[in-house]
């Protein structure tokens, strides 16, 4: 009778010990389960970056495809909005995968040599028979400059077939960071903007800002410092909250939400433009409409914001603002104060980032705010 409680006593005992190790086993599979979808999902600027980018843009894509009137029929974008979504009105050859949006023979040519989507890396490309710069760079959507100053050439014709030539994603330069480099001092060497280093989303820029000796940043727009060449002034001046009321196909009317100088423009990383003001003045609504988001919801780079629906399928973004002086729900009018301009988020200095989109299409805003 001993011997079988024993036996039974024994048995519970073993049952417990197995359970512990069963339950400590699954619950380490879970925690390294939960950590790695937690790395996935924050996709912030590590290693997964390129990943989700490449994986947003075939997405993208996608949709273009589907409300673009490939089989049939004209999208709701280009037929209400010519011109809209186009390149970066500073250069000719600003990049645009789809000028006229996405058409079939885009993905079904099989001579397509060069990827559609975006880039994060600088690739090599051999010189082909006929080759010229200037063809070279329109392949690629940048400028000749650039790969002038990527492959150190001083004369263009000097080109041979054969040649292997280093090729950026964007218009501008390269660098490699050497000790005692900031932020700061690379776009100062380059007469670049700090803010558009920060934003290219595959230059691995931590939140303090701080540089890796080593690691190779993108500097989109920058130029060498032997080029000696004054910077030139923006070529789009924010009027303010007192310029004139610019309409939009679909109903929308928008006026400049404030004064100062357009430092960034729109791009396929940066769907807005950036509006910089040292005086850091108050920021007006674009158009009357509802306050869907205000003040600083998540951890995202954009900071303390304001998210305007304006009811017609336009909503507006004002990002990176010091103060917010509205509340999600209250309903403004245009050119109410809704902020002050700021330098909250993954931010370098005041300014203001706006963004307009249309049925969840960001759109170039100097395509509306003339």
């Amino acid at each position: 009778m001993n011997s079988l409680k024993d036996d039974i006593r024994a048995l519970f005992s073993a049952l417990i010990w197995y359970s512990k190790r069963k339950i400590k086993y699954f619950a380490h599979q879970f925690e390294t389960l939960k950590n790695f979808i937690k790395e996935v999902l924050m996709q912030g600027r590590g290693a997964h970056q390129k990943s989700f980018w490449h994986g947003s843009i075939f997405a993208l894509i996608l949709v273009g495809i589907s409300t673009s009137g490939v089989f049939g029929g004209q999208s709701l974008i280009s037929s209400s909005f010519p011109g809209i979504g186009g390149p970066d009105p500073r250069f000719a050859q600003a990049f645009e995968p789809f000028p006229n949006g996405p058409v079939l023979s885009d993905f079904q040519d099989p001579h397509t040599d060069i990827s559609q989507k975006p880039r994060s890396e600088i690739i090599d490309y051999e010189v082909a028979s006929g080759d010229t710069l200037s063809s070279i760079a329109q392949k690629f959507g940048i400028s000749a400059d650039t790969i002038k100053w990527a492959n150190s050439i001083t004369n263009v014709n000097a080109v041979k077939p054969g040649e292997t030539l280093k090729i950026l994603p964007v218009i501008g330069v390269s660098h490699k960071v050497k000790s005692g480099d900031t932020l700061a001092s690379v776009a100062k060497k380059y007469t670049a903007e700090e803010q558009a280093i920060v934003d290219f989303p595959f230059n691995d820029v931590p939140d303090d800002f701080s540089l890796k000796v080593g690691q190779v940043l993108i500097v989109p727009d920058g130029s060498p410092p032997e080029i000696i060449a004054p910077k030139p002034k923006p070529k789009y001046l924010a009027q303010g909250p007192t310029s004139a009321a610019f309409s939009a196909p679909g109903g929308g009317t928008f006026i400049w939400p404030a004064g100062g100088g357009v430092t960034q423009y729109y791009a396929w990383y940066h769907p807005g433009v950036d509006i910089a003001n040292r005086s850091a003045p108050g920021i007006s609504a674009s158009d009357a409409g509802r306050v869907i988001v205000a003040g600083w919801p998540d951890s995202s780079g954009y900071g303390n914001r304001v998210i305007i629906d304006h009811g017609n399928g336009y909503t507006s973004l004002y990002a990176h603002l010091s103060n917010v002086y509205v509340s999600v729900g209250e309903n403004i009018s245009r050119g109410q104060l809704i902020g002050q301009m700021g330098s909250t988020g993954r931010s370098t200095g005041t300014h203001l980032h706006l963004e307009i989109h249309y049925k969840g299409v960001p759109l170039n805003p100097l395509a509306i705010l003339k």
